[in-house]
């Protein structure tokens, strides 16, 4: 569990985001000296268990003992990773199996990855391939094939590194091909040259910090908004949750969103946890412009215990004893774009930046700019934070648009559309920034293809697997 948990370093806090590239080798080399296959799976399970304790211990006030259950669960997804490492790596060996397993083990990781990006399960929250956000040059790759490349890339690397440990005879092969995957970031860095001349956008963020009254934490979002006057921003970002009530029911409030917007002269993209006239209580991003709503968007991607509670007439008395959601959030029905006069604006809250299937849907919708409102209040100087903000420069890097991230009390950022930071505001920061964002667009191969990484890995793995019971058959 502790070697498992090792690469969590590469994310935020730490980024160390080179430890990413080897970190996996002990955990591999743990799994390979195992008896059998089955004692390998075994101890991949208990090693992927520490992974996502490490990178989600700061789940613990919401989930409570869950998170343990949740550990096992998502980690036992990585049985067919150690079982297949075990078989490739162990002697005895033959000369294919090592360079098979630079393709098999990558595969079966991804494929694990793209199983827990279900919403229920939490999300791809900390997939491999996310640890490299803060470096533009690796994170390259992951416009050819989104994170998932990104993810396959790093675990064939780490492959290597291990097979040439192993099996020092074939050493030269294994490093040659390591160091083919590790290139290929690079080297889509340097030929997708950014676009000269492209136009601009000013983006305000704003950034009050913890204030648990809702009256007070729009009150101390407008004072910020108000230091803006003079500035001349295109658009004002607010965090999520950072309305308590919903202007369309409050006339006063709405005047006061538009009398601040004509004030400083920018639309104001507000962000407004409270209950609809329907009765059922949204998170939504509100346009308001001098003259009223622009339009909005409601959360679509909830997260499990935070904004409800999975089964909650089963796991109800459990999720009593924690800071889990007390009440079920609603979701929107569908995606949109909002226009801040000729700024096209791609909305999505908070743990929607985990999922690099909403941020393709806003470019197909025409976005410029993704906008990424969140609050993470309750995991204040946590991880948690830098996690989420860091996610954003993942995905502009994926669709190649710029994307900024608007934390109620931490972290914001700015990322341009290759994932270079423009903007970085931690949790500690009080205030608002103006950050000129420039709005080149990139029509990335990941925006064009899709997911055809996970295509190729769950290929990979259904032929590893079908092969292996055609031998077994015959011996």
């Amino acid at each position: 569990m502790v070697l498992g948990a090792l690469p969590a370093l590469a994310f935020p806090a730490p980024s160390w985001w080179c430890l990413a590239w080897f970190g996996v080798v002990p955990l591999l080399l743990v799994v390979r000296a195992a008896p059998t296959p089955a004692d390998g799976a075994v101890r991949a399970w208990c090693g992927l268990a520490g992974y996502v304790l490490a990178t989600q211990y700061w789940l613990l006030p919401s989930s409570g003992p869950l998170l343990l259950l949740l550990a096992a669960g998502l980690g036992a997804l990585w049985l067919p990773w150690g079982f297949a490492a075990h078989r490739l790596l162990a002697p005895p060996g033959t000369v294919h199996r090592p360079l098979a397993a630079m393709v098999v083990l990558p595969s079966a990781w991804v494929a694990a990855e793209a199983v827990r990006s279900w919403p229920a399960l939490g999300g791809p929250w900390a997939a491999l391939g996310a640890s490299q956000w803060n470096q533009p040059v690796t994170l390259a790759s992951a416009s050819l094939g989104g994170m998932w490349l990104t993810s396959f890339l790093v675990v064939a690397v780490n492959t290597g590194i291990a097979g040439a440990i192993v099996h020092r005879r074939r050493a030269i092969p294994m490093v040659a091909a390591a160091a083919v995957c590790a290139g290929v970031g690079p080297v889509s860095f340097v030929l997708e040259a950014p676009t000269a001349g492209s136009p601009t956008a000013r983006v305000a963020l704003v950034q009050p910090g913890v204030i648990d009254d809702s009256t007070a934490r729009a009150a101390a979002s407008a004072a910020l908004t108000r230091t803006l006057v003079g500035q001349r921003p295109d658009v004002v970002v607010w965090g999520e949750s950072s309305v308590g009530v919903d202007p369309a029911d409050h006339p006063d409030t709405m005047q006061e969103l538009t009398d601040l917007s004509r004030r400083v002269g920018a639309d104001l993209l507000v962000n407004v946890d409270a209950r609809a006239p329907t009765g059922g209580i949204y998170k939504s991003s509100l346009l308001i412009g001098p003259h009223g709503a622009l339009g909005g968007y409601r959360k679509t991607r909830l997260v499990p215990f935070g904004e409800y509670v999975p089964l909650r007439s089963l796991l109800g008395p459990i999720t009593g004893h924690t800071k889990a959601a007390g009440e079920d959030r609603h979701r929107g029905s569908d995606q949109v774009v909002l226009h801040a006069g000729d700024l096209a604006l791609g909305p999505l809250i908070s743990f929607e930046a985990a999922f690099p299937d909403l941020p393709r849907r806003e470019v197909e919708l025409g976005a410029q700019l993704l906008v990424y409102q969140s609050s993470t209040s309750t995991f204040q100087g946590s991880w948690a934070q830098p996690q989420l903000a860091a996610m954003v420069a993942v995905r502009a890097a994926e669709v190649g648009r710029p994307a900024v991230h608007a934390g109620l009390s931490g972290d914001s950022a700015a990322f341009d559309a290759r994932g270079r930071r423009l903007a970085w505001c931690p949790s500690s920061y009080r205030g608002a920034v103006v950050v000129t964002v420039p709005l080149d667009a990139r029509d990335t191969a990941y925006q064009r293809l899709g997911d055809w990484v996970l295509v190729l890995a769950f290929t990979v793995l259904a032929g590893t697997g079908a092969l292996a019971v055609v031998r077994a058959r015959r011996r």
